[in-house]
C-alpha cells in the first residue's frame, strides 16, 4: 500500500501555526508605533480592559456605539468620575476602534463628549510657596523648586536631559512637552549652582553604572538606532535619575529611569500639611501659581502664553481671574466708604 496523501508534502513537518496574538498586546503594539508615551499605554489598555469586562468579557469587534455610550454613562453615573476621565477613556476606545481593529467609525460621532466644567486654578501665594519650599529639602525641594520657577508641568520637568539646561544662557529646554511641542523656559539664576552641585552628584552615579556595565538611559523614538552609543554617553541622561536601576517594561533592559512623579506628590502632600497649607494643591499648582505671579509682576499675557507653552492664548487668560487684586480686578466699592 502506497504513502497516504493526506500527509504528503511540506506540510507534514510544517511548524503550527503561531496563536493570533491577544488583543490588549496588539493595542500596546499600536500605541508604541504611534509612539505614544508609557502613561498613555497603560491607561488606554486599562481602559479597553474594563469595556471589555464591563460587557461580559464579549470582544470589541462584536460591540459598537450602544456598547461604548452605555459604558461612558456607566462611569460618569456610576463611577462619578470626572469629565477629563470619561473623555480619556472614549480617546482610548477610539484609538482601539480606528488604529487596532481597522473599523469605520461613524457611528462613534454620535457618542457625546462629557463636557468638562470650567474650574479656577487653585493657587499658592508667594508666602505660601515660600512655606512650602522651606519644609522641601534634596532631590523633591529642587524639583519643586524649578516647577515653580519655571512654569514647567510635573513630566517635562522629570524627563529633563543634561542637555536640555543651558547654564550660559540661562534657559531650559522643555522637549516634547504637552503637544508634541519644545519651547524655551528661563533657568532661575538661585538654582543654577544647585543645579550643577546636583549634576556632579548624578555624573558620578552615572559613570558608576558604567563601570559596572550599565548606564543606559532610554531613548524615545528612532533615536537609539540614529545615536547607537548615545544612550550610554552624559548629555543624553535624565537629570532627576531614581535611587535605584529598574526594568525596562518595553525592552526588557535594565536601566535608571526618571523619578516618579508620585514620589513627588507624596513629598509636596507632606510639606502641605507641615506647613499649615489648606489648599488642594499638587505640583502641578506650582505651575499655575508661576503663571500668575508674572501676571501680577505685570508680564504680558503673550509671553506668558509662551512661557507655559498654551497653544492659545484664551488657556492662558484664565490666570487673569486669579490674580490677587479681587474679582477680575475691580476695587470694591465697599473699601471706598470712609
Amino acid at each position: 500500500m502506497g504513502p497516504s496523501t493526506k500527509n504528503s508534502g511540506n506540510c507534514v513537518n510544517a511548524p503550527p501555526a503561531a496563536p493570533p496574538r491577544r488583543l490588549l498586546d496588539q493595542l500596546a503594539d499600536r500605541i508604541r508605533f504611534k509612539h505614544y508615551s508609557m502613561r498613555t499605554e497603560q491607561a488606554y489598555c486599562d481602559w479597553v480592559r474594563r469595556f471589555i469586562v464591563f460587557h461580559n468579557k464579549r470582544h470589541p469587534r462584536e460591540m459598537g456605539a450602544r456598547e461604548v455610550e452605555a459604558f461612558l454613562t456607566h462611569l460618569a453615573v456610576t463611577g462619578r468620575v470626572a469629565a477629563s476621565t470619561q473623555n480619556q477613556a472614549k480617546s482610548a476606545l477610539l484609538f482601539l476602534y480606528k488604529e487596532v481593529l481597522d473599523s469605520e467609525l461613524p457611528w462613534l460621532d454620535e457618542v457625546e463628549s462629557a463636557k468638562a466644567s470650567r474650574r479656577l486654578p487653585v493657587v499658592l501665594t508667594a508666602e505660601e510657596v515660600q512655606r512650602l519650599l522651606v519644609l522641601s529639602e534634596g532631590t523633591t525641594g529642587l524639583i519643586l523648586r524649578l516647577l515653580y520657577g519655571t512654569g514647567m508641568r510635573i513630566m517635562e520637568c522629570l524627563r529633563l536631559r543634561v542637555k536640555d539646561i543651558d547654564f550660559a544662557r540661562g534657559e531650559i529646554l522643555v522637549r516634547e512637552g504637552k503637544g508634541a511641542k519644545d519651547r524655551v523656559t528661563m533657568l532661575p539664576k538661585t538654582l543654577a549652582e544647585p543645579l550643577r552641585a546636583h549634576l556632579g552628584r548624578v555624573k558620578a552615579l552615572h559613570e558608576a553604572d558604567l563601570a559596572e556595565g550599565f548606564g543606559e538611559v532610554f531613548l524615545p523614538f528612532a533615536l537609539a538606532r540614529k545615536y547607537p552609543h548615545a544612550a550610554r554617553e552624559w548629555p543624553w541622561q535624565y537629570v532627576f535619575v531614581a535611587a535605584r536601576r529598574s526594568l525596562d517594561p518595553r525592552s526588557g533592559a535594565i536601566r535608571r529611569h526618571h523619578v516618579e512623579a508620585q514620589s513627588i506628590q507624596r513629598a509636596m502632600r507632606a510639606a502641605l500639611r507641615q506647613a499649615g497649607i489648606g489648599k488642594p494643591a499638587t505640583p502641578h499648582t506650582l505651575r499655575h501659581s508661576f503663571a500668575t505671579s508674572l501676571l501680577e509682576s505685570g508680564r504680558d499675557i503673550r509671553t506668558v502664553q509662551e512661557l507655559l507653552g498654551h497653544a492659545d492664548v484664551s488657556t492662558t487668560m484664565i490666570y487673569t481671574h486669579v490674580l490677587n487684586r479681587g474679582g477680575l480686578g475691580v476695587r470694591s466699592p465697599l473699601d471706598d466708604l470712609h
